[in-house]
């Protein structure tokens, strides 16, 4: 059974909208598991973040989530009235299409001009309408790619991996963007992300897939916890300052459950 932790009380003691919530997720493709009864729920008002070892099932939960990909079994409950904005892993432009920042983002939602300057400004890149999309760095096609998904207004903000291409001062800016925009318009992120470093001192939840949920709860302000470097490898834990958290297992080379014990910290 997964480890959880309790979930980071809300400033007022309230609890919040569960805007949408998976059970019991399960898929295969060609005989092989990809999700393993998998569950995860995002709030509004919070920050989720997936994190896992390529090959792990973050994506495809993604897409499942969304209603993108059916899976073998388990359910998909979405709250009444959620608006999903969605900044997908990998976009790809047509080289010999010309399309502008202001074509483009009209594609999410026909909207005038000045709302279209007004969300870039909010994140943090104002000016670039009249832009080519083939002209724009890695961060400023990010920052477009998140101005299209928040022109949909949504509830629940979903972002696949949103640094890529991106330099490390640009990550950090990136995610503290993320972190103001749930504080300011108040709704759930669900975030999928290697850069732990980065996004963990904004993370309310963290929830560990290798194609099921191995741990699930609250970040902490650690390094090199021995679980993590189990699941990850000991070079890539040691550029990372993660989340305290127990694993009751690790995973042996083809990914089959070893139980474990863990001592708790004092």
């Amino acid at each position: 059974m997964p480890i959880r932790l309790r979930r980071r009380p809300q400033p007022d003691g309230t609890s919040t909208e569960a805007l949408i919530v998976g059970r019991e997720l399960t898929l295969e493709a060609q005989g092989q598991p990809v999700l393993d009864r998998v569950g995860i729920e995002v709030r509004r008002g919070e920050i989720v973040t997936l994190i896992g070892p390529n090959g792990a099932g973050k994506t495809t939960l993604v897409r499942v989530l969304l209603g993108l990909q059916r899976p073998d079994s388990g359910m998909v409950n979405k709250g009444p009235g959620v608006r999903v904005g969605y900044v997908p892993q990998r976009f790809a432009l047509d080289p010999v299409l010309p399309l502008t920042v202001d074509r483009f983002l009209g594609l999410a939602r026909r909207s005038p001009p000045a709302e279209k300057e007004a969300v870039l400004e909010e994140v943090g890149a104002p000016g670039l309408l009249g832009r080519s999309m083939h002209a724009l760095s890695g961060g400023e096609m990010q920052r477009v790619l998140l101005s299209s998904a928040l022109l949909r207004d949504p509830s629940l903000l979903v972002l696949d991996e949103p640094v890529q291409g991106v330099d490390y001062s640009g990550q950090a800016e990136l995610y503290g963007l993320i972190a103001r925009i749930r504080d300011r318009r108040g709704c759930g992120i669900l975030l999928i992300s290697h850069d732990l470093h980065l996004v963990m001192a904004a993370t309310d939840q963290v929830v560990c897939l290798n194609r099921h949920v191995c741990c699930s709860g609250l970040p902490e302000a650690v390094s090199r916890h021995p679980e993590y470097v189990a699941l990850f490898g000991r070079s890539t834990a040691s550029e990372l300052a993660i989340y305290s958290h127990r694993h009751d297992h690790r995973h042996g080379p083809d990914g089959e459950v070893i139980p474990l014990t863990v001592s708790r910290s004092t």
